[in-house]
């Protein structure tokens, strides 16, 4: 009951994209079937093939006059794909636009808004605006726990991201960095019992856990400033004699 990911995702991709392009452009499944390939791409690593993939993808939907649900999925899947790729301010624009779409369609207590939310809230992180990432994580991890599930891999990756913009923030206190270390460890602990220890999300909320405890561990072991010193004399002691 999991999602593929890698290479298996990327050739599945491939596999269902061959049986299904030689249907017309409006078919649904071919349709399905060019997304499936573009996230497969982006899956495996393969970024500039996957922003191809994910333009064309998009163009082809706005073209054939597709439903707002296709556009908004077309576009959340090239904005990861331009995230991945750098293209940080393109993915911000569209996650943006492509969240504020989903709200507008389904509101908050659905899957494809608390997704869209997530991969938002980690565009904002890539481009440390660590304050935004933080306040829209806050109210939506809640929501992912009712709507996905607390095991679901998605819900441990809005996690992993939340601590992320807690330790990296340039402003976060001590309570701050034990908050991110602690998170992780939790989300760390289940990813491994549910998603196995190989899978790219444990892989990536153990690689924070790492920069976290260097983080706190840093902080913890900076000694504390020295007092100050003491007021000067508001007289000359010499003229006392």
């Amino acid at each position: 009951e999991q999602e593929y990911h890698g290479a298996v995702r990327c050739a599945l991709g491939w596999a269902c994209w061959k049986t299904y392009l030689g249907r017309p452009e409006a078919v649904d499944l071919r349709g399905m079937a060019i997304g499936t390939l573009g996230n497969g791409l982006s899956e495996a690593g393969h970024d500039d093939d996957a922003l191809s993939v994910g333009e064309a993808e998009l163009s082809m939907r706005r073209r054939l006059g597709a439903s707002e649900n296709d556009i908004l999925v077309a576009q959340d899947n090239l904005a990861f794909t331009c995230r991945k790729s750098a293209r940080h301010e393109r993915a911000l624009q569209m996650q943006r636009d492509a969240y504020a779409g989903w709200l507008r369609l389904y509101g908050e207590e659905d899957e494809h808004t608390v997704m869209s939310a997530g991969n938002y809230a980690t565009t904002l992180t890539y481009l440390q605006r660590f304050g935004e990432a933080k306040a829209l994580l806050r109210r939506t991890i809640p929501v992912a726990q009712r709507v996905l599930g607390a095991n679901h891999q998605f819900t441990h990756q809005m996690s992993a991201i939340y601590a992320e913009a807690l330790y990296k923030d340039d402003v976060a206190t001590l309570d701050d960095l034990r908050e991110a270390v602690m998170t992780l460890e939790d989300a760390g602990r289940i990813a491994r019992r549910v998603l196995s220890g190989a899978h790219s999300v444990t892989t990536g909320i153990e690689r924070r856990l790492r920069e976290s405890r260097a983080a706190l561990g840093a902080r913890e072991t900076v000694p504390p400033p020295p007092p100050p010193p003491p007021p000067a004399p508001l007289y000359d002691e010499d003229e006392l004699e």
